[in-house]
């Protein structure tokens, strides 16, 4: 299976893609840590700071070292420089918050798996034209489950996942498979500030185990 398959029936697998950004480098791994043995097999660093793509190379080590099976990919990603230089530091998969042809081209050289950003009918329509196997709903608090239901037969088989505006709660989860996405991210309202600046890692795991559960429960 080639690298950009592999990602994409991870996220679709698993339900859920978490997200995150963190000045620290120790929280941040312990973060990853804590996601991953929740049960979390992708999630998507973001490129939110200046620490990002140093931070993000402390991930990659120790996701070789000591998480096998984790797919660890990069959001936040607006440019063809920066999508280089986190393919180049072992990025497994790119998102980013708008489309953007020159990082879906670099991506797809690679063989991996674009995530762009899209808010509209027309973004959608040009992220497929660029290859888009996975199109981000973003921001998905503004446009809302019933968006997703409302454009997905003019889009029959795209697939998509809503970030921002996913709560941690089953209500919210399901309204959003039933509207026809394929997982959800989750960004603060899984790894809030709190937990991130409290370092609150327990609570993370039993959160990301909640999630989990309500994930399989919804799809």
């Amino acid at each position: 299976m080639s690298k950009k398959d592999t990602a994409l029936n991870a996220i679709i697998t698993q339900g859920t893609l978490p997200l995150f950004y963190y000045e620290d480098a120790t929280v941040s791994l312990e973060i990853t840590r804590a996601l991953y043995r929740a049960g979390i097999r992708i999630f998507e660093y973001t490129n939110r700071g200046t620490a990002a793509l140093a931070n993000f190379k402390v991930l990659k080590k120790a996701q070789q070292e000591e998480m096998p099976g984790l797919l660890l990919g990069i959001g936040t990603i607006k440019t063809g420089a920066e999508a280089a230089a986190f393919i180049t530091a072992g990025a497994d998969f790119i998102v980013s918050p708008i489309i953007n042809p020159q990082v879906g081209k670099i991506t797809h050289e690679h063989g991996l798996l674009w995530i762009p950003g899209c808010m509209t009918p027309t973004e959608i329509h040009l992220a497929q034209q660029s290859g888009a196997a996975l199109i981000k709903i973003f921001p998905a608090n503004i446009l809302g489950p019933e968006f997703v239901s409302s454009i997905r037969d003019l889009f029959a088989g795209q697939l998509f996942i809503p970030t921002g505006g996913v709560e941690l709660n089953i209500n919210s989860i399901s309204t959003w498979f039933r509207a026809g996405v394929c997982a959800v991210g989750m960004g603060s309202k899984l790894i809030s500030k709190h937990i991130l600046e409290n370092k609150l890692y327990d609570q993370l795991y039993n959160d990301t185990v909640k999630l989990l559960e309500m994930v399989q429960t919804s799809k």
